[in-house]
């Protein structure tokens, strides 16, 4: 089976993997919804025109929110009650949280700030099991592909809100108060159909043989996503085997983080790549991108329509990633990435420091920084925006990966947290000389990938541990349970018959 041909089962991996990748849409909604509320004249009112500092800390009771979940909750409960659980139980927690906001009584600041710590934890659980269910059960020659469309999906999440918001700002005097209920009401749509179809969707294979199983659920499961029953045979024994060899020699609980130093590795490695993607300046443009564009613009309604093009735009270029990551790989996408949002910030600050106007440039200048920004976003988003997800969601092992990604993965919200409070201020004082500090930074982690990030493409799960000074989980498995050949269930088929004559054949 080539790697472009569409099966049935090929179809129903895309699929399930798309209704898993939906969990991003809840966080790119979320990240833009509470930037566009704070455009309404109603919402300010309603609030009694709270402070920065507090503007501030009700971005900050999110972000605790999803930390507390991402780094405690989210692991546990994809390991002990399934990928699933954790994901309908994310959306859950975001329903409740839209219902507190949306309806949140006059004045009454406290419960607003309630229901952003809820949709913190919610998508803190969300997160964490969504990407590994997409990278436990996508073949591993088009794992990179389907899992670009995680980082797109959360494009379609800033799309949709920034283009409700949009059509509200179109018609405040008519909706009232409801110019920022409606927007904050549409977060509803995203969970509401993840719960419809999590549960009708298959658990992992992992999940279930981790559990107990002798392989018959498990077995169910992939036949539904995988084309030949002997792939399904050959890929169970090869799960199987890992997970002898992390029971048996390293530890089957969260002890191995910090008892296993190839694990180790990969942790301290992937909480620096994923704080690396707040820091490319990505986040403080999703964040502050009105306070940005007023440096150059002077209408609310202008900048209101470049934040909604510019979702839009992301859409499509997150799909680069989808025809580049398993073509050029991960480290590639990174590094050139990083090259290009270099440029981009270099070029954006000297247009502006270095043209004339002040506070209230031309629009030619206002035009290059747009398409600046854009540009900006094209490198960005296949790049450190979906490659760094694919990444950290593949380099765990088993019986570490749910608490692994949920750790590194709300790593993004620490980072982000540390310069959204203090850029308003660096902007403020330093203007657009600012983003010569996000080209340094950018320049600094192409470096960092090329001596430091290990090649994933087409690496099995299993087998992964070996890119990063670690033992073969399947092969050293497979010898602790007597195996002929590790990576076959039909080992005669193979001509194989004795675990000297593998050894041989390996030598």
């Amino acid at each position: 089976m080539g790697n472009f041909s569409m099966s049935k089962t090929r179809a129903y991996n895309w699929y399930i993997s798309l209704v898993a990748a939906s969990c991003m849409v809840l966080y790119g909604y979320d990240a833009s919804v509470f930037n566009a509320v704070q455009g309404s004249k109603h919402w300010v009112a309603y609030f009694d025109k709270p402070s920065l500092q507090t503007i501030g800390a009700i971005n900050t009771a999110y972000t605790v929110g999803a930390i507390v979940a991402g780094w405690f909750m989210g692991g546990p409960i994809a390991d002990y009650f399934g990928r699933r659980v954790g994901m309908a139980s994310g959306a859950l927690l975001v329903i409740i949280a839209t219902f507190i906001q949306t309806f949140t009584p006059r004045h009454n600041l406290a419960c607003y700030i309630v229901g952003r710590v809820v949709v913190g934890l919610g998508q803190g659980l969300a997160l964490t099991a969504g990407p590994i269910y997409i990278g436990e059960l996508a073949p591993s020659e088009i794992r990179g592909k389907i899992m670009s469309f995680w980082q797109m999906f959360y494009s379609v999440g800033s799309f949709i809100a920034y283009w409700v918001n949009f059509a509200c700002s179109k018609h405040r005097a008519e909706l009232g108060e409801w110019d920022w209920r409606m927007v904050t009401v549409f977060q509803l749509l995203m969970p509401v159909l993840i719960l419809s179809q999590v549960f009708f969707i298959p658990e992992t294979p992992r999940w279930y043989l981790q559990h107990g199983d002798d392989g018959t659920k498990a077995k169910r499961s992939l036949m539904k996503v995988r084309d030949t029953e002997q792939e399904v045979d050959d890929e169970i024994l090869m799960i199987k085997e890992a997970l002898e060899f992390e029971k048996e020699a390293i530890s089957s609980s969260y002890s191995a983080l910090w008892k296993d130093p190839s694990v180790r590795k990969r942790l301290l490695l992937a909480f620096v790549l994923n704080a690396g993607q707040q820091i490319t300046g990505q986040g403080t443009l999703n964040t502050y991108s009105t306070i940005i564009y007023k440096k150059v613009f002077a209408s609310d309604s202008t900048i209101a329509l470049i934040n909604a093009l510019n979702a839009t735009f992301a859409i499509f270029f997150t799909m680069n990633a989808t025809w580049t990551v398993d073509r050029f790989g991960r480290k590639f996408l990174l590094i050139v990435g990083a090259i290009g949002m270099a440029v981009c910030m270099i070029i954006v600050a000297a247009v502006v420091t270095e043209t004339p106007g002040g506070n209230t440039k031309s629009e030619p200048v206002g035009i290059s920084v747009v398409f600046l920004l854009f540009l900006f976003a094209f490198f960005y988003k296949p790049s450190w925006g979906a490659t760094v997800w694919i990444w950290t969601s593949e380099i765990f092992s088993m019986n570490v990966r749910a608490q692994a990604v949920g750790m590194a993965s709300q790593t993004q919200n620490v980072a982000n947290l540390i310069v959204q409070q203090f850029f308003p201020t660096f902007l403020n004082n330093c203007g657009f000389y600012a983003f010569y500090m996000f080209a340094g930074i950018n320049i600094l982690l192409a470096v960092f990938v090329w001596f430091c990030i290990p090649e994933t493409k087409n690496v099995t799960l299993e087998e992964i541990d070996t890119l990063f000074g670690g033992q073969n989980h399947v092969e050293r498995g497979g010898d602790i349970m007597g195996v002929m050949d590790a990576r076959h269930a039909n080992a005669e088929k193979f001509g194989v018959e004795t675990v000297e004559e593998i050894r041989e054949e390996r030598r």
